[in-house]
């Protein structure tokens, strides 16, 4: 996938997300857990565009690290939110799946010991 695609994509993540957020309950609870979820998926978006202008290969490294925790982050996050069943499944489904295809797999998320 090219660069450009990558980002259009992130970015529309993102904004998937924002609006995922304005349809949460106004408890305190889902408002906080919706922070949170914002937070990720909006910084997924912004460093991968960063990474996109990084000035070396470690700098590139680096911010793709960052790319990977957050939407990481994001997934989990949404997984709380299907789990306190604030908002139907098939709302959720497209997202989680989204987060799970921009996280790349690895053999193993166990560290080393």
């Amino acid at each position: 996938m090219r660069a450009e695609e990558l980002q259009a994509r992130t970015k529309e993540f993102a904004l998937r997300n924002l609006r995922l957020f304005r349809s949460l309950p106004r408890s305190p609870d889902a408002q906080t857990i919706g922070k949170q979820l914002l937070r990720a998926a909006m910084s997924t978006a912004a460093n991968y565009r960063a990474a996109c202008r990084a000035r070396s290969h470690a700098e590139f490294l680096a911010k793709m690290c960052i790319v990977v925790e957050e939407v990481d982050e994001t997934q989990f996050w949404l997984e709380i939110v299907a789990s306190a069943a604030w908002l139907k499944p098939v709302r959720l489904q497209p997202l989680l799946k989204e987060a799970g295809e921009l996280t790349p797999s690895s053999p193993s998320r166990e560290r080393p010991h």
